[in-house]
């Protein structure tokens, strides 16, 4: 039956769906230890968006390929957002019990930076997996990005609260929560940034014909060169 063809669209959806339970299951084995977890996530999003470009790929080479590449940037931009997590909750805690004339202008500082914080973080690791950059860099580009893409950032914040709000609320599918609670919100995220991060990559390589890593075979790279996102950005290539 043509339903069961390889090429049906059956069989593709099906790949599809286990492709995104593989690609989950790895991002959860490599954030057990927690301080991986931003290679985890790196990783995540460099395989979601090849899956999305339907590119030619293989589920846990190229993730590893990713997690190996990106696990020192991945470490210390993950250890960064959690300290500046902590720091903010910690203040909220002490304005709660503090007694100050001003604490309600700090509170409502305080929401602008986490609100700033919760943006940038969701083009973090897509930024980090894709271009080639420093760390300081790779920050200012995931928050020009995400101010770019507004209303985009918007439906990502929500597609990655909803596992966690289902995991609560309805603890009998937390095995589907494992299966997917990672893979198809990056997925999903993908398909909403992919168009933007190819018209970024073409303006770059306009710019430099020679930004692709990929024609150095030892790296083993095919992110584009450092210190050409951020001017792009400054374009607004919407």
């Amino acid at each position: 039956m043509k339903f069961f063809d390889l090429d049906s669209s059956l069989m593709q959806g099906l790949n599809k769906v286990a492709d995104l339970m593989f690609l989950n299951l790895l991002t959860l084995l490599c954030c057990v230890p927690v301080v991986t977890a931003g290679a985890s996530f790196t990783a995540l999003h460099y395989v979601a968006l090849k899956i999305v470009r339907n590119e030619e790929c293989y589920i846990a080479r190229d993730f590893f390929k990713s997690f190996r590449r990106n696990l020192r940037q991945g470490t210390i931009i993950w250890l960064l957002m959690l300290f500046l997590a902590l720091v903010l909750w910690g203040d909220f805690i002490i304005l709660r019990h503090a007694d100050l004339e001003f604490a309600g202008v700090l509170r409502t500082i305080l929401t602008g930076i986490g609100i700033v914080m919760l943006f940038t973080s969701m083009f973090l690791f897509p930024v980090l997996a894709k271009f080639d950059d420093t760390v300081l860099r790779t920050f200012k580009n995931a928050f020009f990005t995400s101010a770019l893409q507004f209303p985009k950032t918007i439906l990502m914040m929500i597609m990655f609260a909803v596992p966690p709000v289902l995991f609560f609320a309805l603890p009998h599918i937390i095995p589907l929560i494992f299966l997917f609670g990672f893979s198809v919100p990056a997925w999903l995220s993908a398909m909403l940034y992919n168009k933007f991060f190819l018209r970024l990559e073409e303006q770059i390589l306009v710019r430099n014909p020679g930004a692709v890593t990929e024609t150095d075979p030892e790296k083993d790279d095919d992110r584009i060169f450092k210190d050409e996102l951020e001017e792009c950005l400054r374009e607004d290539p919407r």
